[in-house]
């Protein structure tokens, strides 16, 4: 089925890890303190702060540790991983938090009938509802913060609107499925280890699953006896203001219908792409601050952002308070919004500084101007020897100890061991 966005799998999450050992924390922390380690490793593993051969691995970790945020910050979802473990969010697994039990399901397995007490070959096996179609859908951090309706069509699969799902036209009589005897379903064998054999179920393939099979003259014209069809259908989806990363957008009902059973939802998983200027933690915001050099010592009175919704944030700064690089400015309510609510996170600006570039002073005069002006520099620092070295003004520091176990370097160590005769030097002189 089409749908708005991309779609794949879901991205991996904390299931098979303790949460609070992903957090950090003991089991008897308190929500502060889990909020506290949240905020702390969702920094670290942040993908937009990290170099980006490490953004997947980071990618990872950093759902990880907001999935397990997400379930031990409430209450409700924390005394049931505690109970049940990761079971309890997973349909899967049959435990609390997850899928209803089919009663029909568990009879029909069991002593082979259906819940109308028909016997499992005298007719079809039903369930009684369908399966969920969950999507992927990516949305921008500007989305989320001021809510947004996506109206789209989607090619569904429909119950055939013409014969209503029989897949015979009207008043025709039809035979009972040759393959199946009526079943709806066939049995076969599989094998699945040496000298063990399996038997299965699968819906029939010549009937459909109904148990009923229409002769070519008498299927239904629209649908050609399949019972189902394919129509765009226009849908619609709410992304409240504040959603999260990894929410759920549920549309009832709307997956692909089945004769005989209730359609399944189509479940959207808001996937947040990354922005250029903010980092989202929870619902507070961060940002740089970017600034001269002028302005971080004479201090200055501007627009400093453009926020998401396109306001500008203007920050008056007073001389006589000169900011730091990696200073971290608090503005209180401008980060995100909380969902059914009119309060707002907080945004968070990271000083950086914008230094000028080399030879932006022009003569002497101005260097002993500026001199002049700028705190004077520490005592000089006394030794009885001085030399005078040159330098790359330009180095990574991700090189340092790049040559521990150069080869080329243990053999100038070897070589200043020996003499110039080639033999070892004597230790003592």
């Amino acid at each position: 089925m089409a749908e708005p966005g991309s779609s794949g799998s879901p991205p991996a999450g904390a299931a098979d890890a303790d949460l609070y050992e992903l957090l950090g924390v003991d089991k008897s922390a308190s929500p502060d303190q889990i909020k506290k380690a949240y905020r702390k490793l969702a920094l670290q593993h942040h993908p937009d702060k990290v170099a980006e051969e490490l953004r997947a691995e980071s990618e990872v970790k950093f759902k990880a540790v907001t999935q397990a945020y997400e379930i031990l910050r409430d209450e409700e979802k924390r005394h049931l991983y505690d109970t049940h473990g990761m079971a309890a969010f997973d349909p899967s697994r049959g435990a609390p938090g997850g899928a209803e039990v089919d009663l029909n399901d568990i009879l029909s397995q069991m002593f082979g009938m259906n819940m109308g007490g028909m016997p499992g070959r005298g007719g079809p096996r039903r369930r009684q509802r369908g399966e969920d179609e969950v999507k992927e859908y990516k949305v921008t951090l500007e989305d989320l913060y001021k809510g947004k309706t996506v109206k789209f069509g989607a090619t569904k699969q429909l119950v055939c609107p013409t014969c209503k799902g029989t897949g015979g036209k009207e008043k025709a009589k039809p035979n009972q499925c040759e393959r199946c005897k009526g079943a709806g379903i066939q049995e076969f064998y599989r094998q699945v280890g040496p000298g063990l054999i399996r038997q299965e179920q699968a819906v029939c393939d010549h009937c459909h699953g109904s148990g009923n099979y229409y002769k070519e003259k008498d299927r239904c014209k629209k649908c050609k006896g399949h019972r189902t069809v394919k129509e765009v259908k226009a849908l619609e989806i709410y992304i409240p203001r504040g959603a999260m990363n990894n929410e759920k957008i549920v549309l009832e009902g709307e997956a692909d219908q089945e004769p005989d059973q209730t359609p399944g939802d189509i479940i959207f998983v808001l996937e947040e792409e990354p922005h250029d200027v903010f980092t989202r933690i929870g619902n507070d915001l961060s940002a740089d601050l970017n600034i001269t050099l002028a302005e971080a010592l004479a201090g200055f009175s501007r627009v400093v952002l453009k926020h998401l919704d396109g306001r500008g944030i203007h920050i008056d700064h007073p001389r006589g308070k000169v900011m730091q690089p990696g200073q971290v400015l608090k503005v209180a309510g401008e980060g995100m919004p909380l969902k059914r609510s009119d309060a707002k996170g907080d945004l968070y600006l990271i000083v950086k500084i914008e230094f000028p570039e080399d030879g932006w002073l022009k003569d002497e005069t101005e260097y002993d101007i500026l001199t002049k002006l700028l705190p004077p520099p520490e005592a000089p620092i006394a030794t009885d020897e001085v030399d005078e070295v040159e330098y790359d003004d330009d180095a990574d520091i991700q090189e340092m100890g790049a040559h521990q176990g150069d080869p080329r370097y243990a053999q100038e160590w070897e070589d200043d061991d020996e003499d110039e005769s080639g033999q070892p030097q004597c230790a003592t002189q």
